[in-house]
């Protein structure tokens, strides 16, 4: 039984409480399209601090981290400079997930003379068609989209 709910079963007034609180799940999307270490670590800190901010609050959040052009880099095994605050993240916070651009691990296949699947992503990540047109859904279905 969530907070409101409660509360109105027991005949207290609830106005106290925001109209968000208990029944809203928030939804963060992250974009990462450069090839920095301070980028890469921009996003995953916003992901962190979010997701442990509204963990303290009891309320929910979504956040997906969407990685495409050179910011695909950051979900590569073979050349990513945060991979292990990926695992950690990915260990720590169930509610941060990590998207992979296919169209970009397609050309990077091609432009390093390799197949897509040669091109090793973090197994914590799913592959997304387009990691702009990901976006772009999650904004119509109403994600806040940030990119630090």
């Amino acid at each position: 039984m969530n907070t409101r709910r409660f509360l109105l079963a027991a005949g207290l007034a609830v106005t106290a409480l925001p109209a968000f609180a208990a029944d809203k799940v928030h939804h963060l999307a992250l974009q990462i399209s450069d090839d920095t270490p301070d980028k890469m670590n921009a996003v995953l800190n916003v992901a962190a601090n979010v997701a442990r901010y509204y963990a303290g609050t009891g309320e929910e959040i979504e956040v997906r981290i969407v990685a495409f052009n050179a910011g695909l880099n950051m979900l590569r095994t073979d050349r990513s400079p945060v991979l292990a605050r990926l695992k950690s993240i990915s260990e720590s916070l169930p509610n941060v997930a990590f998207d992979a651009c296919a169209n970009t691990r397609e050309n990077m296949a091609r432009a390093e003379g390799k197949k897509p699947e040669d091109i090793p992503i973090y197994a914590g990540a799913q592959m997304v068609p387009s990691g702009v047109v990901t976006l772009i859904e999650l904004s119509e279905k109403g994600w806040t989209i940030i990119r630090p």
